[in-house]
This record gives C-alpha cells, sequence and structure tokens, in this order.
C-alpha cells in the first residue's frame, strides 16, 4: 500500500523540457479506503478543535474556489471604494507537495494537537513509503520518498493544508487567502509608497517562513497586481532582493484577474472555450439526437458559464453578452434550428435557465445562506442585516450597503442584496435550500414562459 506508480502527465509546451509534465501518482485502491476512514476522522477534530485559518478554503468541506476569489474582491472592492491603493502578490511554489519535510510535518501535527495513536498512524504512513516512474512500457527502479506529501492520495491534501496553515499568522499586516497552495497575499492603503514599503519588508517575514518550511518560491510565476492603477505608478515590489514580475492581468483559481476588475479578460477566455464547444456540436449534429447534443452542452459549455459566475457575471452587460449570444447560438444547433429563429421556446423546451438567469440564481443561493447564516465566517461578515427589538417590518432585511463606484456596485454583497430584494416574501421566507432554489426556479420559468 505504500508503492506509487508514477506516470508523467504532460501539461504543454516544449515536451522535451521535463518541468512541464505533471507527475500523477497511482495509489493502490485499498489504501484509499483505510485513507477515508483517517480523514473523516482527522476532519472532525480539525473543524471541532478550529485548527485551520478561516484564511484556508482548499480541501475543506462547504469550502470553494468561489468563497475564496469572493473574500478577495470583497475586500479589494472596499479598499477601491475607499480610495485605496491595492497591491495583491499571487505566489506560486515549485513543486509544494512534492518537497514536504516528513519531520517538519510531524512536528506541526503534534503542535495541532494530533499526537499519541493518531500521530503514530501518520508517522507510519509517511515513512517507508516507495514509487517508481512508468513511461510506456519501461520501468524505473523503486526509490524511497522523503520529502513528499503522497500526490493523489486522500490524505495527502489534508496534510498539506495542515503543514502550509501557519503561513497566515507570518505577517500581522499583510492580509491572505489560501486555496492549498495557490496563495494571495495583499495589502491596501491610501499612500502608494507605504503601501510598497509595508509589503516589501513583510515578505521578508514570508521568505523566511518558506525557508525554515523548505519550499521554494517559482518567481518566473509570482506576480503582482496593483489594483485600479488611477495615477500609473511604478512600484517595485521585491523578494530575497529579486523583483517580481509587475502584471495588469494574472489567473488566480482558474479565474482571470484583470487591474479594474472588469473581468474583460475572463469572459473572453470563457468566449475562446464556449467557441470551441459549439464547433464541437456543429460537427456532432448529424451523428448526435438532441439528448445526446444536450449532454455534450452540459458537460462542455455549462461548467464554464456557471464557474464562479456569482462572481464576475453581473459586470457590465457589453460585456457578458456576448456570453448570451454563444449559448443561444448552441441551443439552437441542439434542436436543429436556425440561427435567427427565437431561442425563448428553445429555453423553455429543455427547461433551462437563461445566462443571465444563472447568474442571479447563484447569488440568491448565497443571499439564501446568508440569510439563514450558514455562509463561511469570513464571507458572512459581508452581509449586514437590520436588526430591530420590536416586531417591525424589516427584521433581518439585509441593510442597504454604501457604495461610491462601479466596481463595488457590482460585488455580490451590494448586487446580490438589489436582487434578493426582488424577490416575494413566500420565496425569501423558503423552508430550506433545496426548497428555495426550487421557488426561484419556477419564478424564472414562469416570466421566461409568458416573455
Amino acid at each position: 500500500m505504500k508503492i506509487a506508480k508514477v506516470v508523467p502527465f504532460f501539461k504543454g509546451g516544449d515536451k522535451h523540457n521535463f518541468s512541464n509534465y505533471r507527475p500523477v501518482s497511482l495509489l493502490p485502491r485499498f489504501s484509499k479506503i483505510i485513507e477515508k476512514v483517517f480523514v473523516s476522522r482527522l476532519d472532525k477534530f480539525i473543524e471541532e478543535n478550529n485548527i485551520l485559518n478561516n484564511e484556508q478554503y482548499g480541501f475543506r468541506t462547504k469550502h470553494s474556489t468561489a468563497m475564496a476569489i469572493m473574500e478577495l474582491i470583497g475586500k479589494l472592492s472596499t479598499a477601491i471604494d475607499n480610495k485605496n491603493y491595492f497591491i495583491s502578490i499571487f505566489v506560486d511554489l515549485k513543486k509544494a507537495l512534492d518537497v514536504i519535510d516528513h519531520s517538519r510535518l510531524l512536528q506541526k501535527l503534534h503542535e495541532y494537537g494530533i499526537r499519541g495513536v493518531a500521530h503514530q498512524w501518520v508517522r507510519s504512513y509517511l515513512k517507508n513509503r516507495n514509487q517508481f516512474v512508468q513511461l510506456n512500457n519501461t520501468k524505473s527502479e523503486l526509490r524511497e520518498i522523503n520529502y513528499v506529501v503522497p500526490q493523489r492520495s486522500v490524505l495527502g491534501p489534508k496534510l498539506f493544508i495542515l503543514f502550509i496553515n501557519d503561513l497566515v499568522s507570518v505577517s500581522k499586516l499583510l492580509s491572505t487567502v489560501l486555496f492549498a497552495d495557490d496563495t494571495t497575499l495583499f495589502y491596501s492603503g491610501s499612500d502608494i509608497n507605504e503601501v510598497t514599503r509595508v509589503i516589501n519588508d513583510e515578505l521578508i517575514k514570508v521568505n523566511n517562513w518558506f525557508d525554515r518550511n523548505r519550499l521554494s518560491l517559482n518567481l518566473t510565476k509570482t506576480n503582482v497586481t496593483l489594483f485600479n492603477d488611477r495615477d500609473n505608478k511604478d512600484v517595485a515590489i521585491k523578494i530575497n532582493g529579486m523583483d517580481i514580475q509587475m502584471v495588469k492581468e494574472t489567473k488566480f483559481l482558474g479565474v482571470m484577474f484583470d487591474e479594474a476588475i472588469t473581468w474583460k479578460s475572463h469572459i473572453g477566455y470563457i468566449r475562446g472555450k464556449i467557441a470551441k464547444a459549439i464547433a464541437i456540436l456543429h460537427k456532432v449534429k448529424f451523428l448526435l439526437n438532441s439528448s445526446g447534443l444536450l449532454t455534450l452542452y452540459n458537460s462542455l459549455t455549462v461548467p464554464y458559464l456557471t464557474y464562479c459566475v456569482e462572481i464576475w457575471g453581473s459586470t457590465c452587460k457589453t460585456h457578458t453578452q456576448p456570453l448570451f449570444i454563444l449559448q443561444k447560438r448552441a441551443l439552437r444547433i441542439i434542436n436543429n434550428n436556425h440561427y435567427r429563429d427565437p431561442s425563448n421556446p428553445i429555453f423553455i423546451k429543455y427547461k433551462l435557465l437563461k445566462f443571465y438567469d444563472l447568474v442571479n440564481m447563484k447569488i440568491l443561493q448565497i443571499m439564501y445562506k446568508a440569510k439563514t447564516n450558514t455562509l463561511l465566517t469570513n464571507i458572512q461578515k459581508m452581509f449586514e442585516k437590520r436588526v430591530s427589538n420590536y416586531f417591525l417590518k424589516g427584521i433581518e432585511v439585509f441593510k442597504k450597503p454604501k457604495f461610491r463606484t462601479r466596481m463595488k456596485e457590482m460585488t455580490i454583497s451590494v448586487n446580490g442584496m438589489r436582487i434578493w430584494n426582488n424577490l416575494s416574501k413566500d420565496i425569501k421566507e423558503s423552508k430550506s435550500l433545496n426548497i428555495f432554489f426550487k421557488n426561484v426556479s419556477n419564478q424564472v420559468y414562469y416570466r421566461t414562459t409568458i416573455s
């Protein structure tokens, strides 16, 4: 159960460059069953003792990439709304899971309270592990693993987030959002020179933490963005004496960020993906019936339309309208319609939500969780309620947040409240999220039918 077969998976670029291959470890299935039993108990222990920082969103129940990005955008939009500069460092680590020191990991687990038999079990799990590499029919000899958290294992990701958990506490000034090894550090202030100085000083502490934990920064992929650079300021952020590349747009957790947070870059990326999916639908429309084409649509198109759409989907309609046009084009192919035929009957026929209804639906799910206080702590803070000691109309209605900029207006804490207030009282008081989702869907479907 401690032997892993490593298969190189090509990521892209030069096929003769080893760094362009991701090592995929194939582990025995029985070992994963045992790991699941241990992880279920470990998760319970972590949650009961509140071990993980709220800023860590990776590999945790009820946490997601959308929540991580939501926290970042919330703080970013507030800073810009207050006329502050906001600098974010998007950190990339070199093969983070491949260089974890077992002795250091075990020491941290002991400090977190994972001791006794549980600690011995993890020590045994990590000790005397071996792996070999297989390329086609050629196998390498077995080699012992001393500095790695087993990849593609059930327990490995949990051990990693425990290992990197104390990164949040390194700096008392920089804020952090983590999703496993995807890390962003950020700071804001009214004086750009002061912001730059603070970040450079605090990054010395962060770099020392990386050195102590034997983690290495990938400086070629680590970058910095100065958001809402209204004065075209020239800032220099350094780590270990080396300048970090300043970029106007970057990708974080699968979402493209641009310096003005217009989401144009991300929408352009999605348009390219959906256009390719439509080309596939067009090629196979004579081979598959409408049911098969609909399955392809749900597999190739919908994931791009819905991924984190509650965050970027409320931007200007001039940016998002091309996505709606592509969505209608895909459905006309599925239903074998002419490209000028009305799309509304197709949405009704297949009971599908239009793009803008998808956006509102995802936002309203967040708002319902905010109403029932079931969001994560850092996200729940974005939604403030009116509270009264009297039984008056408006109790537990969200407070109307103040905003100055269009960027803040588009955030879920502002736009979500507006959409929520347009719902009927019966829908708002749904007994569960499933019932709420069903009631909102019925309302949207009815509106589509009569329009």
